[in-house]
């Protein structure tokens, strides 16, 4: 625990190295509102603070940067997250009454606006689709022999799958098989698709037990499809070019992502600072993170990707509020 004077000394210097990106010198942290001490008295607590880990001293004549130590008291101490100016508020509302179509064009989409909200990569992870409830399904003809089945899930997602049939169906034999279906497989997931009961027309039967099949095979098993927008930004935050190769390598594996997403949610944490997360090619990255629910189920995550020196404070802000709204979008369908 730090005292009164040498966290606010701390958070100084934070808040001036996110501002400027240069190391922080004492005079600049004794003209801070919350410190009411002489630049003498700031560069002794300063060499205090390096000792504890938190700070460190690029160079021998220059000011103090924060460490992930540093960062993380400064996370910790924040009493909510901050919040995103008017305009950004409006934009973000703006996106999502608007917003509609297929939920892969939605979620790519909402990446693009986080990343535009926060100038980092931003990483939107779908929803499971083995765990959605199916909300509904239906059965449209193509052709005589040949139906596209329709199935609605809980998460949002719509999946379809061409139905081959043995036998010509019209419509009112394809009407029938949508209620049967549906008497059987409303509220099941894809993971655990019940057998169907018989309707005592074997034809009948036929047809609803070709939709089940095409239904398990043309599902997408792909449980944690992820959309990344901001990559550029990603690459303009840093100056060194191995660190851009590295971070931007990184990015490109799918399930490094996810499982890092994943990961910092199961710690029960919203910021993984720096080497906290355990991945080296991303150890000057921060990660926010918050997951989405549908329906009050959680369904997925997003997350944003920037360097340590992060605006904290906004970076929750619209992670926050991204997240509240898409889970709020897709439970309305």
């Amino acid at each position: 625990m730090l005292d009164e004077r040498r966290a606010a000394i701390l958070r100084a210097v934070v808040e001036g190295y996110i501002e400027t990106a240069q190391p922080v010198g004492s005079s600049h942290v004794a003209r801070h509102g919350d410190v009411a001490v002489s630049p003498a008295t700031v560069r002794n607590e300063m060499v205090a603070l390096e000792q504890d880990g938190y700070l460190t001293q690029p160079h021998t004549s220059a000011g103090r940067v924060p460490t992930d130590k540093g960062y993380r008291f400064f996370v910790d101490s924040l009493v909510g997250p901050g919040q995103l100016d008017a305009a950004r508020r409006q934009q973000v509302k703006s996106f999502f009454d608007s917003a509609h179509g297929a939920i892969e064009d939605m979620l790519h989409s909402t990446s693009q606006l986080l990343a535009g909200l926060t100038d980092y990569a931003a990483v939107v992870v779908a929803p499971a689709h083995e765990q959605a409830t199916i909300r509904s399904v239906q059965l449209v003809g193509l052709g005589s022999r040949t139906a596209l089945l329709v199935a609605v899930l809980s998460n949002g997602v719509i999946e379809k799958a061409t139905v081959d049939l043995a036998d010509d169906a019209d419509d009112a034999r394809l009407g029938a098989a949508t209620a049967h279906l549906s008497s059987c497989l409303l509220g099941s997931t894809l993971a655990e698709l019940p057998s169907l009961t018989s309707s005592g027309d074997p034809l009948l039967d036929d047809v609803c037990a070709a939709s089940l099949r095409a239904l398990e095979s043309g599902h997408d098993k792909e449980a944690d499809q992820m959309y990344l927008g901001g990559v550029s930004r990603m690459a303009q935050a840093f100056d060194a070019v191995e660190t851009v190769r590295r971070v931007l390598t990184t990015l490109e594996q799918q399930f490094v992502v996810v499982d890092l997403l994943r990961d910092v949610l199961d710690r029960g944490l919203s910021v993984a600072i720096g080497a906290e997360h355990g991945l080296l090619p991303l150890a000057e990255c921060s990660v926010v993170v918050a997951p989405y629910e549908v329906d009050g189920e959680p369904a997925g995550s997003i997350g944003i990707l920037g360097p340590t020196r992060m605006h904290y404070p906004e970076a929750l802000a619209a992670v926050a509020i991204v997240s509240q709204r898409l889970g709020r979008r897709l439970s309305e369908g």
